[in-house]
């Protein structure tokens, strides 16, 4: 596709060119994208705005109270051609008591397609069925307008399906029935309360907050707003793919249960508590009510696969339920999965020995982040989104820690490796953890946008390496918050320190939650993050300069 990023100079009049209200001057589409940083940029995107909503080109998707800034107030736009939904074409507005403050998002210009399509949604159904289980209702096909190649556009079918090991978001040509796109969605990684006990995964002593029944205690959170539900699948891994592609609702026997209030289960202890430390750290530093901010109720499964079965599993199995934890967001309303780990004595080839991946604070907020994102900027599984998406679960994962654990090095303490506590070194020079907000380079990421990795965008390559390319707003949000020189660049960077920590989570929260399109890259999640460290602590401030300073030092401008 031919893409135009606009300058600030040359935003105004482009937006007055013939080229932005109908076809493209060479007969191609062109992606706009709208970031303005001048009151005449802004007041010129504002209007392009209001007059696309007047003639329903875009459409209001969510719109909110501004949580962080009293008074404001968010919308959420998607965009539409016919009447249907084209693919990646969002913006997201801010707005006070007396007009526009922020706009950022991506539109597209010039569509010309045919929206009728010859392949029916039985039909499209049907073919998806094919390559596996049909999630439903929400993820039935939807007739979307999909950027392709060259400028062009094309009508599809979009649905998301599941194997036996994945979920996986499928695009079909309208016309053939033929699959042209398909990319992973796993995004891996009060009254009647009875408050017990529980030993967790490290040994460690916590509260479990269960519910009385039937002379039991199932792991039923009832203190918090949201219910939180943990299951216990007993190793019944048809019975939990049946729950995880709606086949089938989980009832009470499948909430994980306990004889007494003193829980021995570590695995389900720490599924279960730290979910609930999760929503206790968004509820406490941002004002947010759990995932989708109206307290949703919140789903934890451990136990889908048996350890002892390791060894006769298959690959996808052993790299799904295993070695692995994921948030499925269309599965039974959104579920966390957390994966088995390794028997006791075995280990990886690269020295780390896993233990029950719900053992680790850090994971377990990460992958509810991910839910976070799907309600809030829903930023594309792909490429430099996906990048974003999971550095975003990556920043909140390790604020979760540092709220609610004491800092410092080795297990159960806050730090900037991810997943530290459950996957450790066991053999001279394993390192600890999968990822280094520190150091992204020590496990195999970049540390400078110059390194980014460029792969296909299907699931075969991390969706464009999602997972590798995330180290680099990993790094930023470290330096903001730290100081220091990165290692490619040689800036250094004045952070807030570690005492104003608040300061750069609340940044980079608004700006991913509340004001991110869906296709946001990194030059974008630059001027988002600055936007918003503006709207919280003021432009010139020390926050702003910690994040500006931050992002050039990792190669992002």
């Amino acid at each position: 596709m031919k893409r135009f990023t606009l300058s600030v100079a040359c935003l105004a009049s482009l937006l007055a060119a013939a080229a932005l209200h109908g076809q493209a001057g060479d007969g191609r589409g062109r992606l706009l994208r709208i970031a303005p940083d001048s009151i005449g940029a802004m007041r010129d995107s504002d209007n392009l705005v209001d007059r696309m909503l007047r003639a329903g080109e875009l459409r209001v998707r969510l719109e909110r109270n501004d949580t962080l800034v009293a008074g404001h107030r968010i919308e959420q736009l998607e965009q539409y051609y016919r009447g249907s939904r084209v693919w990646g074409g969002d913006v997201t507005r801010q707005l006070d008591g007396t007009g526009t403050v922020s706009l950022f998002g991506t539109v597209y210009q010039g569509i010309d397609v045919e929206v009728t399509p010859a392949l029916s949604r039985e039909s499209a159904s049907e073919s998806l069925g094919l390559l596996g289980t049909l999630l439903s209702p929400a993820s039935e096909p939807a007739l979307v307008i999909l950027p392709a190649e060259g400028g062009t556009f094309q009508l599809a079918w979009v649905a998301q399906v599941t194997t036996r090991s994945d979920v996986v978001r499928v695009f079909l040509d309208a016309k053939s029935g033929q699959v042209f796109r398909r990319y992973s969605m796993l995004q891996r990684q009060a009254a009647n309360a009875a408050v017990g006990h529980g030993t967790g995964v490290l040994g460690d002593d916590k509260k479990v907050s269960a519910t009385p029944l039937a002379g039991t205690f199932i792991a039923s959170d009832p203190l918090r707003p949201p219910v939180i539900n943990t299951l216990d699948l007993r190793s019944d891994l048809d019975r939990a793919l049946a729950i995880l592609t709606n086949d089938i609702p989980f009832v009470t026997v499948d909430i994980a249960s306990n004889t007494s209030n003193n829980w021995t289960d570590s695995a389900v202890v720490d599924a279960h508590v730290y979910a609930a430390y999760t929503y206790d750290y968004y509820f406490k530093r941002f004002g947010r009510r759990g995932l989708d901010n109206a307290d949703r109720r919140i789903l934890n499964m451990v136990h889908l696969v048996s350890r002892s079965d390791i060894f006769t599993a298959p690959a996808d199995i052993l790299g799904t339920f295993y070695l692995n934890a994921f948030y499925c967001g269309d599965c039974s309303g959104g579920v966390m999965v957390y994966g088995e780990g390794l028997p006791g004595g075995i280990r990886l080839t690269n020295g780390q020995r896993f233990d029950y991946f719900s053992g680790a604070l850090d994971i377990v907020a990460h992958e509810l982040t991910h839910g976070v994102t799907n309600y809030s900027s829903r930023l594309e599984y792909v490429n430099e989104s996906g990048a974003l998406n999971e550095a975003f679960s990556d920043i909140m994962g390790t604020s979760v820690e540092f709220f609610m654990q004491p800092a410092g090095t080795g297990q159960m303490k806050a730090d900037y490796l991810m997943g530290e506590d459950i996957a450790v070194g066991v053999v001279a020079g394993a390192r600890d953890g999968v990822r280094s907000m520190e150091n992204p380079a020590l496990f195999g990421q970049p540390d400078h946008y110059s390194k980014r990795v460029l792969l296909p965008p299907d699931d075969a390559h991390d969706n464009g390496g999602v997972h590798i390319n995330s180290g680099i707003g990993n790094h930023a949000f470290f330096l903001a918050i730290e100081g220091g020189a990165n290692r490619t660049s040689g800036i250094r960077v004045q952070g807030v320190g570690a005492a104003n920590r608040d300061q750069i989570e609340k940044v980079f929260y608004r700006a991913f939650a509340q004001l991110m399109p869906s296709t946001a890259d990194y030059s974008m999640a630059r001027a988002i993050t600055l936007r918003a460290a503006q709207d919280l602590y003021g432009l010139g401030s020390a926050p702003y300069n910690a994040v500006r300073d931050a992002w050039t030092a990792v190669g992002v401008n």
